[in-house]
């Protein structure tokens, strides 16, 4: 099958986000676990490639689940270095290959295990739901992202004041940790009438 992604430069956002919608139908099909489609990739990843396109860069994927996402990401960023983390060892074992760097199995509510300044760019869609992973970890993804890299995560509304999302955004956009550049509900498991706040920020 042919690359649905041209990654022309010329390419309206417009159409971009239509090729990604297309390929979200086409990697969800075969998904082996949930088949609720988390539509917020489909607002990640034009505002990824309006940052990235063309540029070599590392991403990390915090709670790959299946590594859907990252079949469309790995194809919109070919050049880049994708690294995966993920607190499931039986969503570890439906990763296809050759996608990630790495893939480790880790409790992302403990530090995560890089550098300071590692990445260019995070991507966590679907993790910060119940039961999982609390607001504090987004410490942790400014500390692992490069200056002026950016951080896009999906908070499911249920949680978000909850689980103290709304303050700890808060408290890092007061600290200039942050740079909020959109905060807002987004159609999130639309099967299950779920929604989500979509957040995009970047390191300062």
């Amino acid at each position: 099958m042919a690359n649905v992604f041209t990654r022309d430069l010329n390419d309206p956002m417009d159409e971009v986000q239509q090729k990604i919608k297309d390929k979200m139908i086409e990697v969800t099909k075969l998904e082996l676990t949930d088949k609720a489609s988390y539509h917020a990739y489909e607002e990640v990843y034009p505002f990824l490639l309006d940052k990235f396109i063309g540029k070599k860069c590392n991403m990390l994927e915090v709670g790959m689940s299946w590594g859907g996402g990252m079949q469309i990401l790995s194809e919109l960023f070919p050049d880049s270095n994708i690294y995966g983390v993920d607190f499931s060892l039986s969503m570890l074992n439906l990763i296809p290959n050759n996608i990630y760097q790495t893939v480790e199995l880790i409790d992302l509510n403990e530090p995560l295990k890089y550098d300071d300044n590692d990445f260019d760019a995070i991507i966590c869609v679907g993790t910060f739901t119940y039961g999982h992973v609390k607001a504090h970890a987004l410490d942790e993804f400014i500390r692992v992202t490069n200056k002026n890299g950016y951080i896009c995560f999906t908070i499911n509304e249920g949680i978000y004041t909850e689980y103290k999302f709304d303050k700890k955004i808060n408290e890092l956009s007061q600290n200039k940790s942050l740079e909020v550049l959109n905060l807002s509900k987004s159609s999130y498991i639309v099967n299950k009438d779920v929604e989500a706040w979509l957040c995009l920020v970047k390191k300062n």
